[in-house]
């Protein structure tokens, strides 16, 4: 008998209540207007775009070989990394330019960018394009 009392007494309390109405739910109406719900499938915004720049910036800087630099904009949700492609060549006015490829991924739309850098004389890579990526 005590090892019965003993089950009983171990064992977990539940509650469960079936009133739905005594709990608040949120739904597309709540939202504010000054948060966005973010767009999926979308193209790339500015923002994302200035993500992938600096992302571009960055790797470009480090000078490696066989680098990437992940970049990720957390408003939109959007992300992806930026490869550094070939070698470094002098542009017409003799800065170190480098091209290299985006990738931009928002939802289930996933695509490429190119763009191109030069190397300012400061040493800071400047970004002078970036766009849809025409193979």
């Amino acid at each position: 008998m005590a090892m019965i009392l003993i089950g009983l007494g171990s064992g977990g309390c539940s509650f469960s209540r079936n009133d739905t109405r005594a709990y608040a739910r949120a739904d597309d109406s709540d939202l504010t207007g000054s948060i966005a719900r973010p767009a999926k499938d979308a193209p790339p915004t500015d923002t994302d775009l200035a993500f992938a720049r600096n992302a571009a910036s960055d790797v470009l800087s480090k000078g490696d070989k066989d680098s990437s630099q992940h970049w990720e904009n957390p408003e939109t949700g959007a992300r992806g990394s930026v490869t550094p492609i070939a070698q470094s060549y002098a542009a017409e006015d003799g800065r170190k330019c480098r091209d290299f490829l985006a990738s931009y991924v928002n939802g289930s739309t996933e695509s490429w960018l190119q763009g191109a850098g030069c190397q300012s004389s400061r040493g800071r890579w400047e970004i002078h394009t970036l766009k849809p990526w025409r193979s």
